[in-house]
């Protein structure tokens, strides 16, 4: 098809012709257009389908805003469903295809929904599918999933990249139109340095859709030489193609930028898209404004859209909608848009202007005071029907309508922090209030200067201003000579009586809808849009938001502002999902950590598990062991028996510094740290600020200011987020400092009756660490090869043990040379699994039973939750709730038949009980296989069970089959003395 409605100039490169499919037919545009006036070039005016009632639209505006003109781009794994052909820049190739539909655009059965909407009014979904009951998961379930949604996925893999990035800067600029250029250029003079970011692919703003001039030039030639003045500076960064999504807290801007959206596929190892964290000392909103409708009837049919958007087509992309358009006005604006199209050649049937002083033209008939009261056209406008101020009704044939009801300045980032707009009374439209994000100012149309010389005005001051913050003097620039005309408007929302006037034209609300949720009381704003789904469509609202609080407010016999509006909530624009995992995808999701003895395990066969994001070695499986468990119980008993070593770096590591790290340790923990001795360690158990059992582990003292924390390896984040938050926002004024080494250092537990002599052949001779010079509980800091290490004498498994540290890059080292010591003590080494099942037998708690419900009652360490001293969480573990006399009490549990398991999750209940949640005494947390005892052993919290032990129960789990005797015993099966560990 040929360019019939392609007229002359425009900012398009007609050297540079491209080819395109939508919906399976080809067509032809050239380099700079959009999706959007290439398809109106070639007389295509209908491109999508409404939501509910998937009646006929085609685009409304030319930008991000664009409710209508919604499609699929691409096909296949790289299909994009809802994106706006208006945004979309045309490249060769380009493939579209229309959405909501079925089986055509032209032809869409499911517009049946329009011929029962009376069914399908505001609110209908609380009043329908209610009965018969069982209809709703064979029947209306069914069919609303398949109707619901906006698009498809492809449900393949996308085979693009996703990153994300940081940037700083001293001014971030958003938008680059007049105001947002010249604030850029303020700053840049002035050595500021300058982040410029703008949606477009062509920055400018309004200028490349106007034809008024600034200076001397043309506008869109002016900031053509201001973006390559700016382009001269090294201190300036231009970000075309890149939305600014939402302010966030201490000056933090989210910004997408579409680095390959404009081609077919990107270049191998680029991204498609990224997304940046932007670290702005001060910002500058200069995101424009966005032309609002006017409501009546059938006002939804392709080819009607806003006058703004009719002069984007014509001026900077050389594309009318038809050759005969009208205007429906309520300002001037609408008039200038009939001006720029005649100039271009088109044809202009009227101007219907609401005011009855409406100015007029010579060349162009004016209709004073008139209305639009029906228009024609199944699948695109034929012609309009109007009523004049003499109530004459007038028929007029035109292919487009143009529509201004007035300006609505962009401040949806203004608002991200809860901050409210206020009413301006002059442009009849919310402006950006007082309760601005830290460091943001509002400049150009954003903040309600609707003349292009208030906008260059704006922009240089707010510049000026921000700077001046930061101690930065910046010279106000030469502004030009351009149009200051005050704003001429005449508020007019909608026509009165029209029976199907759109307000949300993707959602399909109505003026009638609006009335609907008046008449059943939902006239709170919020209400109102979750009743109606006003404002809940891809465009957020932001062509419709306005309208429906208008007719709101008139219902109510309110002004507008007294009826409010909705909160702005980020991203302005949709944002794809993809763009915010960037790369954290498929293995990059979790990325793996590996122990620094990774490769030796490897190395000898080691089976791996993930625990965290680590990679473990779970068991080391030897020649002739066919089962796991084989491996395992051999690691146990040589352990016992002899020595064996663990890698045990992933447990969490914190070093807590400063004058006082003893005072602090003693809030968090609830037990005392307060006199720890330096070169001890002590055990500590962390309560949540509700006195739930958060983590335990040892606090080492290497100093007067000094300790080495040690946690859970699943809650090593946890903890240390929590410490951070305790030493920030609680007490904020002690002296101490924390940092995380969990990486910084390899650690290793060495276990078993020869550790001791172990170790004494690989730690440097100067350092004595025989029983009397190194205690139990004693640490410090030793050498090993002239390397600087730590030890700890702590254990894990009950046994005399040890933990050696050395700077991660020597973990390897470290390993081959301990297996290589305990070569004559025939030392094993040790996987999770083992690890797992010396604890179980120790009594030791861990993260099953550290669950997020379980107290210290319930652990068995009540005891430890000093009186003495005030900490975090000590206070309300003592509720009733807590300290119930039958609370849950950590027990051991044996099998009465020594062949028969114990199975974790598996529930206690009298011998004589029946299973029902009411008889359930408690429940089983951690089982295993003990090869020292010869049979299964668990822990688990029973009530009142520490004055159970000896008791047989039942262990039931009626999922798995298992429904046997079990003893409550002590939970510590091996040497419950500890005997063994201070040996």
């Amino acid at each position: 098809m040929s360019q019939i409605h392609r007229v002359s100039g425009g900012q398009i490169d007609r050297a540079t012709p491209l080819s395109f499919r939508f919906d399976g037919k080809t067509y032809g545009g050239y380099a700079g257009d959009t999706l959007a006036s290439a398809l109106l070039a070639n007389g295509v005016r209908l491109m999508g389908r409404s939501f509910k009632y998937h009646r006929p639209r085609g685009p409304l505006t030319a930008g991000s805003e664009e409710p209508n003109a919604i499609i699929t781009l691409r096909s296949g794994a790289r299909a994009e469903p809802n994106t706006r052909a208006t945004t979309a820049e045309l490249f060769d190739g380009l493939e579209a295809t229309s959405q909501n539909r079925w089986p055509s655009l032209a032809f869409d059965a499911m517009a049946i929904n329009d011929r029962l909407s009376r069914f399908f009014a505001a609110g209908f979904y609380y009043k329908t599918f209610m009965w018969p009951a069982a209809f709703w998961e064979k029947v209306y379930e069914p069919i609303i999933r398949r109707a619901a949604g906006l698009g498809a996925l492809s449900a393949l893999d996308d085979p693009d990249a996703y990153d994300k990035g940081f940037r700083h800067c001293d001014l971030l600029v958003i938008g680059a139109g007049p105001s947002g250029l010249l604030a850029a250029l303020t700053a840049a003079r002035a050595g500021a340095e300058v982040i410029l970011a703008d949606e477009d692919f062509r920055l400018g703003g309004r200028l490349n859709s106007e034809t008024y001039s600034i200076g001397d030039q043309p506008g869109a030639d002016w900031a053509s030489a201001v973006m390559a003045e700016l382009g001269s500076f090294a201190n300036v960064r231009i970000m075309p193609r890149t939305t600014v999504l939402g302010g966030f807290d201490h000056g933090i801007y989210g910004a997408l930028e579409r680095v390959w959206d404009h081609v077919a596929t990107p270049p191998p190892g680029k991204p498609r898209q990224i997304l940046w964290r932007i670290y702005a000392k001060r910002a500058v909103l200069a995101a424009g404004a966005t032309e609002r409708p006017i409501a009546f009837e059938n006002n939804d049919r392709p080819g009607i859209m806003l006058a703004s958007a009719l002069r984007s087509y014509v001026n900077r992309w050389a594309v009318t909608p038809a050759r005969q358009v009208a205007i429906f006005t309520n300002n001037d604006d609408g008039h200038r848009a009939a001006m720029d199209l005649q100039a271009a050649g088109v044809e202009i049937a009227a101007i219907l202007d609401t005011r009855p002083d409406a100015p007029t033209h010579g060349e162009v008939e004016v209709l004073q005071g008139a209305t639009i009261t029906q228009t024609r056209g199944r699948l695109g406008l034929t012609g309009i029907t109007v009523t004049t101020a003499d109530g004459t009704e007038r028929q007029l044939a035109c292919g487009a309508l143009g529509v201004s009801g007035g300006w609505n300045p962009n401040l949806h980032l203004a608002s991200h922090h809860r901050g409210r707009p206020t009413w301006d009374e002059t442009i009849a439209a919310f402006v950006p209030g007082d309760s601005l994000p830290d460091g943001l100012r509002v400049a150009g149309a954003a903040s309600g200067q609707l003349t292009t010389a208030g906008a260059l005005r704006s922009g240089a001051e707010c510049a000026q201003a921000a700077l001046a913050d930061l101690g930065i003097i910046a010279p106000c620039p030469d502004l030009p000579e351009t149009a200051d005309a005050p704003v001429r408007l005449t508020p007019f929302w909608h026509v009165a009586g029209a029976k199907r006037a759109w307000l949300d034209q993707q959602n399909d609300v109505t003026v009638k809808d609006i009335q609907l949720a008046h008449q059943e009381n939902f006239t709170s704003v919020e209400h109102l849009k979750r009743y109606t789904t006003l404002g809940m469509a891809t465009d957020q609202g932001k062509t419709s938001n306005m309208g429906g609080l208008a007719v709101m407010a008139e219902l109510a016999g309110k002004p507008i502002p007294e009826v409010g509006t909705t909160m702005f909530r980020p991203p302005y624009t949709p944002t794809a999902i993809g763009a915010f995992a960037g790369r954290s995808r498929g293995a990059a999701f979790r990325p793996t950590r590996k122990t620094p003895s990774h490769h030796w395990a490897e190395e000898q066969g080691a089976v791996f598990v993930e625990v965290g994001m680590w990679l473990r070695a779970q068991w080391f499986p030897r020649p002739g062991e066919t089962h796991w468990r084989q491996a395992v119980d051999r690691e146990v008993l040589q352990t016992r028996k002899s020595v064996g070593i663990c890698d045990v770096t992933t447990l969490g590591k914190i070093d807590v510094q400063g004058a006082d790290a003893a005072a602090f340790l003693n809030r968090v923990y609830c037990n005392p740290f307060a006199k720890v001795p330096v070169g001890k360690v002590r055990y500590g158990l962390m309560l949540r600020e509700d006195g739930i059992a958060m983590d335990d582990g040892t606090a080492a003292r290497l100093a007067e200011d000094h300790f080495v924390v040690t946690t859970t390896t699943a809650n090593a984040v946890s903890v240390y987020r929590h410490m951070e938050f305790v030493r920030q926002c609680l007490f904020p004024d002690m002296d101490v400092q924390l940092i995380s080494t969990t990486e910084a250092w390899a650690q290793f537990s060495v276990a078993g009756p020869n550790a001791r002599r172990l170790l004494q052949k690989a730690v440097d001779p100067e350092h004595d660490i025989s029983n009397a010079a190194f205690p139990y509980m004693a640490c410090g800091e030793i050498s090993v090869d002239g390397i600087r290490a730590r030890l700890f004498r702590i254990s894990f498994s009950g046994e005399l043990a040890y933990e050696i540290a050395v700077p991660t890059r020597y973990g390897d080292a470290l390993i081959r040379k301990l297996m290589a010591a305990g070569a004559e003590y025939d030392v094993v080494a040790y996987g999770s699994e083992a690890l797992s099942v010396m604890r179980i037998e120790k009594g030791h708690p861990a993260g099953n039973e550290l669950n997020g419900t379980t107290t210290a009652l319930n652990l068995g360490m009540a005891r430890m939750v000093s009186e003495k001293k005030d900490s975090i969480g000590s206070t309300l573990s003592r509720r009733a709730g807590l300290t119930a006399p039958d609370a849950l009490r950590l027990v051991g549990l044996k099998p009465v038949d020594p062949a028969l398991p114990v199975p974790a999750g598996a529930h206690l209940v009298a011998q004589d009980a029946p299973v029902t949640a009411a008889q359930d005494q408690g429940y089983v947390t951690s089982a295993c296989f003990s090869p020292h005892l010869g049979h299964a052993i668990a822990l688990g919290f029973l009530k009142s069970g520490g004055a159970r032990l000896g008791e047989i129960l039942r262990v039931v789990s009626p999922l798995t089959g298992v429904d046997h005797a079990v003893e409550v015993v002590s939970p510590h099966f091996i040497d419950p003395e500890g005997e063994r560990l201070r040996d």
